[in-house]
């Protein structure tokens, strides 16, 4: 089982935006050091809290700072874009990386970036679909292109305006041959963008603020649509992503991780909850659908979602959901504010160094952390 790495980031709104960017670079920097195969970072336009607002840029600034792990947008949020521009900017990051890119998409769901960007009334998932159409198209043909898909508001040509011989009118393609592995964020349970993602070859990444409960389903519809195409769901293409604290004492363990009034675990799942509340999506955090509301509490939040412990006691949770949901193949850490950097950073050292050959060696799959399976 591999160790990847997801923040999308959520800091205090009181703190400094450019000590926040930079603290979060600094931990995906260790995070490469310590041995994790992948870091994903999301992005969002008008949240304070979450403060990267574009992905690919962010990303941008990591490439000749890290040695090994794959960099990926956790999301590009394509309803935002032309797929003209999503299509060139990811090209040409996977040639400054090498091939160390992994392009992560979605809609994009926060509402006030869609009224900034007027379009908050139109049906963003539709947009989403269209859109990556025009991006694999773009990455797949050759110039003039031609795109023109029924029903699809993106049409993409170079033909009036190509100059061959100068090298006008061609748009950039990828370094990796095969292209860059596509990975979706899924949230909501019984997605039915899973079924597609399985019919497409992306590969799922279970959000880590989804029960537990619910994660199956997403393996169910991704081998669904694996099948309705003729092939097989790999578990090792499906990420789970948790909220994870490790540390030396369970004392502190359930302190930082849970109980403290400043803790960054009760800060990011009070900021959740009150998101999700207000976009009518807290099913997620429901033991059933018709669960009342008032059930739904930060402190039930962090003993649910919260993996918090001592390095033996974080390994019996990582194996109990392992034995809950089935085979995946990576367990994705979601990145929190450092408020005590020495505790955020030895939990990260305790995931990769004690916790995940532990939790690899009880499965049966050796000491290695991340795999060496090529990037798709």
């Amino acid at each position: 089982m591999r160790l990847g790495y997801f923040t999308m980031p959520l800091h205090p709104l009181e703190r400094d935006t450019t000590e926040t960017l930079h603290e979060d670079r600094e931990t995906i920097i260790y995070a490469d050091q310590l041995g994790f195969y992948d870091a994903f970072v999301g992005e969002h336009l008008t949240d304070k809290a979450e403060n990267v607002t574009n992905s690919l840029v962010f990303m941008a600034t990591l490439i000749h700072s890290t040695q090994n792990i794959l960099l990926g947008t956790g999301t590009s949020n394509l309803s935002h874009s032309h797929p003209t521009l999503i299509a060139s900017q990811s090209a040409m990051f996977d040639h400054l990386a090498k091939g160390r890119f992994i392009l992560g998409i979605s809609p994009g769901a926060l509402a006030s970036d869609a009224e900034a960007l007027g379009i908050l009334d139109q049906d963003r998932n539709k947009i989403f679909a269209e859109a990556i159409d025009v991006i694999l198209a773009i990455w797949e043909r050759q110039p003039p292109y031609n795109i023109d898909f029924e029903n699809n508001r993106f049409k993409v040509s170079t033909a009036r305006t190509q100059v061959p011989e100068i090298g006008r009118g061609i748009l950039m393609k990828p370094y990796q041959d095969r292209l860059p592995e596509i990975v979706g964020t899924v949230v909501a349970p019984f997605s039915k963008g899973v079924i597609a993602m399985g019919q497409r070859n992306f590969h799922p990444m279970s959000a880590n603020f989804l029960l537990s409960h619910w994660l199956p389903s997403h393996w169910h519809h991704y081998a669904q649509g694996k099948e309705s195409v003729g092939q097989k769901a790999d578990p090792s293409d499906w990420r789970i992503a948790r909220t994870i604290f490790v540390a030396d004492d369970a004392a502190t363990a359930q302190r930082y991780g849970r109980d403290d009034a400043n803790s960054p675990y009760r800060y990011y799942y009070r900021q959740m909850l009150t998101k999700m509340m207000l976009s009518k999506r807290h099913v997620i955090f429901k033991k059933h659908e018709n669960e009342d509301d008032r059930h739904v509490t930060l402190d039930r939040l962090l003993n649910e979602l919260v993996i918090a412990g001592t390095v033996d006691q974080v390994v019996d949770q990582i194996l109990a959901l392992r034995e809950e949901v089935g085979d995946f193949g990576e367990i994705t850490y979601a990145g929190m504010d450092l408020v005590d950097p020495q505790l955020g950073r030895r939990s990260m050292e305790l995931m990769a160094h004690e916790v995940m050959p532990r939790v690899n060696k009880a499965l049966g799959l050796g000491s290695v952390i991340n795999s060496t399976k090529a990037v798709a």
